[in-house]
């Protein structure tokens, strides 16, 4: 029997937890910079990207294989959804720093920053960085190159794409920006390494063009709609809940989609933008439950 999502759900996140601390461990990093890279990583994620990363595996898998792998036999998509964790977990490290969103909060706990110090909060997320290119260097992917390369092409200019996001963020303070000047920065600070996740699970499942180009739509708008979600919750949500300061937006002036939009209408853009996606991987695959549960459950997250 087909495991639920929340079953899948599970074994997934332990097995990736578990990847975390061994993957980082075995680098032997000197202290702090260790305790710090473990802290900043293993802090109560919601682990999004990896659970895209199985999800898009599993779902352009049962095409063929008609049954759920155990995760633990993928190490190419446990290595993937180290990659785009590791990335993740440096730009929220470098995020949280004075010199960018200045937080004090991340997941209800003291941001790295404040825990450890500035200097080595930002070699932390330096290591997080490489490490997660790292990752590709595996072993495994020296028995397939042509994997390792095709995950290498879709992750890496994606990463860049990330950051070059986060510096269109940081211009985009103090200025009323269009609609359109708005998706372009979070096309690229929040949904290019949401691309990056499902279009490598993909990959790892040997998808096809047409399957990859529906991939392509899923995640293309779950990573606007993240972003629309993420600016709602900074208005009506609550700090005990994000585990994070509310109103920093607005404290930092930036440009979101509910100061565009407001709030009741941000919520209707970003439950559009939901329901394209879901439809898009609907029309193309015979089961998408994981996908379409998956976004279900990032639409109706309260953190």
């Amino acid at each position: 029997m087909k495991p639920t999502f929340t079953e899948f759900s599970q074994a997934v996140i332990a097995q990736h937890e578990a990847d975390i601390v061994n993957f980082i461990s075995e680098k032997r990093l000197p202290e702090p910079l260790h305790s710090a890279t473990l802290y900043a990583m293993t802090n109560g994620g919601k682990r999004v990207r990896p659970l895209l990363v199985a999800s898009s595996y599993h779902t352009v898998i049962q095409q063929t294989a008609n049954q759920i792998l155990p995760i633990q036999n993928q190490a190419e998509v446990r290595l993937s959804m180290l990659a785009v964790e590791l990335l993740h977990g440096y730009s929220l490290i470098h995020d949280d720093l004075p010199c960018m969103d200045d937080d004090d909060l991340r997941r209800g706990k003291p941001t790295t920053h404040i825990k450890f110090g500035e200097a080595t909060a930002l070699l932390a997320g330096d290591v997080l960085q490489n490490l997660a290119f790292e990752a590709f260097c595996d072993p495994i992917f020296s028995q397939n190159c042509e994997l390792g390369n095709h995950l290498s092409k879709i992750f890496t200019p994606r990463a860049r794409r990330m950051i070059m996001g986060q510096m269109l963020d940081l211009n985009g303070e103090n200025q009323n920006l269009s609609q359109n000047e708005l998706e372009a920065i979070h096309q690229d600070k929040t949904g290019a390494l949401i691309e990056a996740s499902v279009l490598m699970g993909g990959i790892c499942a040997n998808a096809n063009d047409k399957q990859l180009s529906a991939l392509q739509i899923f995640a293309k708008n779950i990573g606007l709609a993240f972003q629309v979600q993420d600016d709602i919750l900074d208005v009506v949500g609550n700090t005990e809940q994000l585990g994070k300061q509310v109103h920093s937006d607005e404290k930092l002036d930036k440009s979101t989609y509910v100061k565009l939009l407001g709030v009741d209408n941000a919520k209707d853009y970003a439950q559009s933008l939901f329901n394209t996606a879901k439809n898009a991987v609907i029309d193309e695959f015979g089961d998408t439950s994981y996908l379409v549960n998956l976004a279900d459950w990032l639409w109706q997250r309260q953190y």
